[in-house]
């Protein structure tokens, strides 16, 4: 038996164009570090997400769609290249200690590349974090497949959401605030706070659209709200930077547990001003919106998780191969195509974006993705959707770690070396991951046992590492 499935992408008949041969546009809205519990329409209840309740009610939200990985790099890293993170390019935060590991190669085939040969026009704006200038520079966005990109590369540099600098293209453009350096990898915090940087990527995303609503395009808009400003949380001991706090200004909450709520309500007005622009453009219908995170929530802010409950129902947070880590909201809006107000249980991931754009834009898919087209869900007609058998994630923080999801219930999670036991979970029963079954299911147990052997690919820059316990606290 053949347990390592590759997911072939088999399109069949291209659904993209329309009976008039026009195309859809593409826009993927990513937040960073947002958990599955933080919007209104998943059950938020502290935090006011009007915008995002409303795109939800006017489309459909998943609520079994997984993130590429359980930390930022890798999960952009499957996003872009349609291979889930056993096979990916990058599979780890670990750009100090090898700056290639954490950059694109030229031989790698992006989203962004395939829509581009397809007549596309493709824009990055936000966070990159997947090549830089310098060693690192074969993974700049615009030789990964981009037209336009605005933003941060180096993903240290975009925990400032005030930073003294941005990119344009390739291009470093000045911001007028006066920022205090901490380390040598682009980290710091603004002492003169005067221009937000998720601000100008909201005005450039919006301005993107406008200068494109006549020919199709793929819009990659990548957030860094609500992540942590972590050398802001070290230094003064608040990681949660916003202009201000908005609807939370008066509560008797601490100044980050204010921050946090009011980056996730400023990113709320960001897409509801996206929905609007498409709207007035007269664009909408030909324009297929997915709003999601990158990965689970962070707790980097200094906030308090227990006013929050971020991950909802589900263990764990940012970090953790339990779904808290890797379950994200994720929201599909395309008026007139999605039916409102659905909710649909089918299982994906971010892998999938690649055979999903690609079949609505009739571009040509690489070989050998792990990557299964979502369309045919999108549209209503659940029973011609494909699914996964095995859905994979590793980590390589702390030491390394495997998880698989089987047939969208089974999970399992392996924790140090590759042949140390296996904790099983029925997440049909136990979305909350707080019982191992593994003892009353040792034939699953075996057959995961058997896939997680031959998961991945080897990688000299990601080699897999013995298990080292946490720092006690942590």
């Amino acid at each position: 038996m053949n347990l390592v499935p590759l997911f072939l992408v088999t399109l069949g008949s291209l659904v993209g164009a329309d009976s008039a041969g026009e195309r859809p546009n593409l826009v993927w809205i990513m937040a960073d570090d947002m958990g599955y519990g933080d919007l209104g329409c998943y059950g938020q209840s502290a935090i006011t997400t009007p915008c995002l309740d409303r795109m939800a009610r006017e489309g459909m939200r998943f609520t079994q769609f997984y993130s590429g990985a359980t930390v930022c790099a890798p999960s952009r890293s499957v996003l872009m290249t349609g291979l889930h993170h056993g096979h990916t390019r990058v599979r780890g935060n670990a750009g100090a200690q090898n700056p290639l590991a954490q950059a694109l190669r030229p031989d790698d085939v992006t989203v962004a590349r395939a829509l581009q040969n397809s007549g596309y026009r493709t824009a990055l704006i936000g966070k990159w974090g997947l090549g830089d200038v310098g060693p690192a520079e074969t993974g700049l966005p615009r030789k990964q497949g981009f037209d336009y990109f605005f933003g941060y590369l180096n993903q240290t540099h975009a925990h400032n959401h005030f930073p003294d600098f941005l990119w344009r293209n390739e291009e470093r453009v000045s911001l007028p605030n006066t920022v205090t350096a901490v380390g040598n990898l682009g980290g710091g915090y603004a002492t003169q706070a005067k221009v937000y940087a998720d601000d100008l990527f909201a005005d450039e995303s919006l301005k993107f659209v406008r200068e494109n609503k006549d020919r199709p395009f793929f819009l990659y808009w990548s957030m860094v709200v609500p992540h942590a400003n972590n050398e802001r949380t070290r230094e003064l001991k608040d990681g949660a930077e916003v202009p201000e706090y908005g609807p939370y200004a008066g509560k008797d909450w601490p100044n980050p547990d204010k921050g946090q709520a009011a980056m996730i309500t400023r990113l709320d007005g960001y897409v509801g001003r996206m929905m609007d622009e498409l709207k007035r453009l007269g664009i909408a219908q030909r324009t297929l919106v997915i709003f999601t995170s990158d990965n689970g929530p962070h707790n980097e802010s200094n906030h308090d998780l227990a006013r929050f409950h971020p991950s909802g129902p589900l263990s764990g947070i940012k970090r953790s191969l339990t779904d808290g880590g890797i379950r994200v909201p994720c929201i599909a809006w395309w008026p007139g195509k999605i039916a409102e107000n659905v909710t649909s249980p089918h299982v994906a991931y971010f892998g999938d974006w690649f055979a999903t754009s690609c079949e609505l834009a009739a571009a040509q898919t690489p070989q050998g993705l792990d990557s299964i087209s979502f369309v045919p869900t999108l549209l209503g007609q659940e029973s011609k959707q494909t699914r996964h058998e095995f859905l994979y994630w590793e980590f390589h923080e702390r030491g390394f770690s495997q998880a698989v999801l089987y047939q969208g219930r089974w999970k399992a999670i392996r924790q140090g070396a590759v042949d140390s036991r296996l904790a099983l979970y029925d997440l049909q029963n136990d979305i909350g991951e707080k019982t191992d079954v593994a003892a009353q299911h040792p034939e699953l147990v075996n057959l995961l046992a058997d896939y997680l052997q031959s998961a991945r690919s080897d990688s000299s820059d990601w080699p897999v590492k013995p298990s080292v316990k946490p720092p006690k606290g942590k």
